[in-house]
């Protein structure tokens, strides 16, 4: 039973990442993603717990209220930005192009998605700590991780069947925990460097 506190996003209560109970008019929608682009790009500048509501309607250009009624505070803006980039994520691994998307080997996609995970999660690593450890062992409890697990055992079973596809992809999943991206970031270690080491790993794993 998850006992995490605070805001839940729609992956935290594991419910589907793409879900829209009704449709967005096109006014809010435009408004909803100003807000989460202005967010996004304050959050980066100036860490999430050092950007006020104020400032970040401001870039927007809407009103504090605005932003208040549809996000709540801060925290519920955060949750609400790293909900709409897991979702992108998602759309792209369903209906995006190739190699990330359909219409290539499994073994390819499986290095794709490494790929753009680790791209997301560089971005919006303070996000992705505040979600993950919201409780003991909340990071396997939320929704989001359970569809990219999935995801990877698919496609790791299509590309080595005579693997455990479920502990493997595990296994790809446990060097994407924000924690761990956070402290090696912080020790000096490079994306790059990131993205080829867990590509080897990966490789290794998936090759005959």
């Amino acid at each position: 039973m998850d006992d995490s506190t605070g805001p839940k996003s729609a992956s935290q209560r594991g419910l589907p990442i793409v879900d829209a109970p009704r449709p967005e008019r096109a006014d809010a929608r435009r408004n909803r993603l100003r807000v989460l682009e202005a967010a996004e790009r304050l959050f980066t500048e100036h860490g999430v717990k050092n950007v006020s509501l104020d400032a970040i309607a401001a870039a927007a250009g809407v009103g504090k209220g605005t932003v208040f009624r549809r996000f709540g505070d801060r925290a519920g803006l955060a949750v609400a930005l790293l909900d709409e980039r897991e979702q992108e994520l998602q759309a792209r691994l369903l209906t995006g192009p190739p190699p990330l998307g359909p219409g290539t080997s499994p073994d390819l996609r499986v290095l794709a998605f490494l790929d753009a995970y680790l791209d997301l999660l560089d971005r919006h690593v303070e996000l992705f700590m505040d979600s993950e450890n919201a409780s003991d062992g909340a990071r396997y409890r939320i929704g989001s991780y359970h569809l990219w697990h999935r995801h990877l055992s698919h496609l790791i079973e299509s590309a080595r069947p005579d693997l455990d596809a479920d502990y493997t992809a595990h296994v790809l999943l446990a060097p994407l925990a924000a924690d761990l991206h956070n402290a090696l970031r912080t020790q000096g270690f490079e994306l790059e460097r990131m993205k080829s080491g867990l590509r080897a790993v990966a490789k290794n794993l998936l090759s005959a």
